[in-house]
């Protein structure tokens, strides 16, 4: 596998992971039961943002001493460019989020726990995925033509099903969970386990993680493969991937009480999904340069978000009417 990345750059990152993953887990929020305000998890996300983009300054000005310009203009935009797509899909992760918090009930206070399990796990997964991954497409070129495909697939089947609402009452991962486990009605503080007559119950906080590392499996099949459209190099895939995971917990509690204000940023997604997938199936016949995918992808996410605070401006004038 071709990369940029020496051994004391792989120890430099996981250093700041773990760094920032400290932080994570007991700065924001105390490391305690506590209800994260719409504030704190605006300055925290504009906090992992920032350290994002300071990473790809660093990494543009080591690559510019020691690879040259050109290197490090084109790394740099891989990264940024991986970062913003791996961002923007996370969005839709988010709102499944919301919609099994609010399906199990679990209060504000008692997500943070939760999300920051998910987190952790979401890290672990990627990591395996990415490596996996990186691995096909050396051994197996051809596999970058299936990736495509699939992202070419998922795109127009996300468009076409934009509008439809899960049914989680009748989903089958949580039917079959509840015929198989012993769980309680009610949630008992933080607790994913209660002893009830000597007998173990799983509470719906431990549900609701479940699914959150489900639902996150299911969208790093997505947005990994993505990346892998902009770059092979499995330190720009990796470190761009992380980041972006690393500041999904503050961006779930900004974008908490905002869900509905962005209903037509899943045909944003949608077709960020099919031009990477394009993207992926002409690598060989054409490489599109990633200055223009990047500019494409923003100009997607930003035209989708603005036309869902036209539309809901509009609707809200039509209540006041």
């Amino acid at each position: 596998m071709e990369t940029i990345g020496v051994w004391w750059m792989w120890v430099g990152f996981l250093a700041i992971v773990l760094v920032m993953l400290a932080i994570d887990l007991f700065v924001v929020g105390g490391g305690k039961q506590h209800k994260v305000s719409s504030r704190e998890a605006a300055i925290w996300s504009v906090i992992w943002v920032s350290l994002s983009f300071a990473f790809a300054g660093a990494l543009w000005w080591h690559l510019d001493g020691s690879m040259g310009r050109e290197v490090a203009n084109q790394k740099s935009l891989e990264f940024i460019t991986g970062y913003l797509i791996e961002k923007s899909l996370a969005i839709d992760n988010v709102f499944v989020w919301l919609m099994l918090f609010s399906f199990f009930a679990i209060p504000l206070e008692l997500q943070k726990r939760v999300l920051v399990l998910g987190v952790l796990g979401a890290i672990v997964m990627r990591t395996v995925m990415i490596f996996a991954g990186a691995w096909l497409i050396t051994k197996f070129h051809w596999i970058l033509y299936v990736f495509g495909a699939f992202l070419l697939i998922t795109g127009i089947k996300m468009w076409w099903f934009a509008e439809e609402k899960p049914d989680m009452a009748n989903n089958p991962l949580i039917r079959w969970l509840r015929n198989h486990m012993k769980i309680t009605d009610e949630l008992h503080s933080e607790k994913f386990f209660v002893w009830k007559g000597g007998v173990r119950y799983a509470t719906p906080l431990f549900l609701a993680l479940i699914l959150v590392e489900i639902s996150d499996l299911i969208f790093a099949v997505d947005s990994i493969p993505a990346i892998f459209a902009i770059t092979s190099d499995p330190f720009i895939v990796l470190t761009s991937n992380i980041f972006a995971i690393l500041g999904l917990r503050a961006m779930y509690f900004l974008l908490a009480d905002m869900a509905d204000r962005f209903s037509l940023l899943k045909y944003g997604l949608a077709a960020v999904l099919v031009f990477i997938g394009v993207k992926m199936m002409l690598i060989d016949i054409y490489k599109i340069p990633i200055g223009f995918s990047l500019a494409v992808v923003a100009t997607f996410i930003g035209i989708s978000i603005f036309l869902s605070l036209q539309k809901e401006k509009r609707e809200r004038a039509l209540l006041v009417k």
